[in-house]
Order: structure tokens, then sequence, then C-alpha cells
């Protein structure tokens, strides 16, 4: 069940200025003010504390590096994705810092942020982020999937997860899926699909959190209708020396952009594979005026006209004769 975001702060600011934040405001109010250390029980076990850290806005490619682990697909975070943050972002500066942790090489691993790292990188803007020394894979684990939980992810990121679900044996089908991630069958069905879709082709949309399950099951038919060779002209049309197909489209709004890229693809796809042309059949006359056939494969279709009652028993009964 997804978190609201102060619930989320207190889950993972649980002490500010060496005081235990006994209410989700006392925790938000502590991570506003950006306290510089704060002392966080990670799962509810070791207690770490965290430094806060400003990376200047030219530095957070390379001081800072997304968590392997994070299920949210990076390649998806567009200025259309960012949206709902970017503009306060710019206008007003990060409001919550993130959170990560030293990695082996040096790197600030994020753990929780990866869109406001982004959305930093974009604005340019300077990056906030509370990093830890001491936090094994298994607690970074679980700082990133819960930061997760206050943004959904997009049907692909549920996907793979529902794959490594099914990969680990700890769901069997779709049935016991839809049980562990508390969603429907449909949901679980429409996830699975657009995690066979290549990255690309998803890409060409400006936010691939706003893809329905419809668009999903559509684009997953269409493609999977395509030879090998189709599909490498489709995925060079979607991305090309000017971009994805999203920003070659001068549109407003995430919402007509992405109907203008169905639509585009649905084109590329059309152009790609012509539809069949149904083979032309001719009538043969066999008497003018009275009777006629078309022959199609082993079908024979007879038109007569002008036939009374005692004709047409004899031809019924002839007929009855041959086939029966």
């Amino acid at each position: 069940m997804a978190l609201k975001t102060s619930d989320l702060n207190a889950k993972l600011f649980g002490k500010a200025n060496k005081r235990r934040a006994t209410t989700p405001v006392e925790a938000q109010q502590a991570v506003k003010a950006q306290t510089q250390v704060i002392e966080l029980a990670v799962a509810g076990q070791d207690l770490v504390s965290f430094e806060l850290k400003k990376i200047p806005a030219d530095q957070i490619d390379s001081k800072t590096v997304v968590f392997a682990q994070n299920s949210r697909e990076q390649s998806f975070l567009t200025e259309h994705a960012l949206s709902d943050i970017l503009t306060t972002l710019k206008e007003r500066g990060q409001q919550y810092p993130a959170v990560g942790r030293i990695g082996q090489n040096g790197m600030i691993e994020v753990l929780d942020g990866s869109r406001r790292r982004m959305s930093c990188i974009l604005a340019q803007q300077d990056f906030l982020i509370y990093v830890a020394k001491d936090i094994n894979s298994e607690h970074a684990k679980f700082l990133s999937d819960v930061a997760n939980a206050h943004k959904p992810l997009s049907l692909f990121e549920r996907g793979k997860e529902m794959q490594a679900l099914l990969a680990s044996g700890k769901a069997s089908d779709q049935k016991e899926l839809a049980k562990l991630c508390q969603c429907s069958e449909a949901l679980v069905s429409g996830a699975l699909k657009a995690a066979t879709l290549p990255l690309v082709l998803l890409q060409a949309y400006p936010s691939v959190g706003e893809l329905g399950r419809p668009t999903i099951v559509k684009l997953h038919k269409l493609y999977s209708g395509l030879t090998d060779e189709q599909k490498e002209m489709l995925l060079a049309q979607c991305y090309d020396q000017h971009g994805y197909a999203w920003q070659k489209i001068d549109g407003q709004g995430v919402a007509r952009i992405t109907k203008e890229v169905t639509t585009l693809i649905e084109k590329w796809i059309e152009e790609l594979q012509p539809p069949k042309q149904k083979p032309k059949t001719s009538k043969s006359e066999l008497i003018k005026g009275r009777a006629s056939y078309v022959r199609k494969g082993d079908s024979l279709t007879l038109d007569l006209k002008k036939i009374d009652d005692s004709q047409m028993d004899d031809i019924l009964n002839f007929i009855q004769a041959q086939l029966g």
C-alpha cells in the first residue's frame, strides 16, 4: 500500500537533533530545517548517522549515482515525467534532501531521491542529500523501496519487479503475483506485457509513468506482430539523431503528446506492415442472366435467378445426392 509523503518522512527520519520525532510533523520539520546530522533506525534496527551534504549542480553526475537495485527506470526521468517537482525546485530549490550512502568506490549512492537528483540536474540546482557510511545492501534496498512508495512506479517498472518475483520463486503465476502485489490480475498481465517491451519504444513517450494499461496492451499487440527486421526499423524511428519521438512533436501537455506519439507509432507500424490484400474473386457466368458462380479455394457459391419451386427442389435434391 502506498505511503503518504508525511508517513514516509516519519519512517526515514526518526530522530532530529538527538531528539526523537514522535509525529510525522516533527519528522518533516527536521528534514525541512535541513538539520546537519540526523539519526535513523534503518528498518527499525541499527541506528545510523546521516550527514547533510550539498553537491554542486555541475558535480551531481560525477559524484553521485543511483542505487543499482532501485526499481525506478532512470531513463524515463524526463522533464515531463518530473513536472510535478521541477517547477517548485526551480523556484524554491530542493525542499527535502535525498538519502544515500557512500559506495565502495567513494561515489554517493542515492537510495531515496533519484527523481530529485535528476530534477536538480535538469534545473541546474545544487543537490541536497543525507549520506551515511555504514549501510549494507539489504538496508539500502529497504530504504530505496520505501522511498519509491510515494510516487507510483510505471507499469514497465512494476512488470520488472514481478518478473523478478517469478524468477525467484516467490510467485509461480499471475494469480499469485496479484495476491502478493495486492493488485488485480488484469494489472499484473498489463505490467508483464509492459516489461517485455523494449526501452526505446517506451522512451518514445514523454512520461512512461502516465501510460495506462490499454495503451500498453495495444503497443504489445502491435509490436509482437512485427518481424525482427520490422522491429528494428520501428525502434530506429522511435529514436534517431534528432532525439526521441516525443521530442519531435510540437504540442503542449503530456496527455496530448502521448496521444500523438501513439498515433505516430501506429502509423509507422502500418507502413512497415501494410494490411494484407484480400484476393480478388471474380464471378463466372454459367447461363447469361440466370446462373453464375464464384469459386474461392474449395468453396463454390451459386447465384441462381428465375427459379421456380420445382426447379429448386430438383437442384437441392441433386446437391444433396452429390454431397450427402
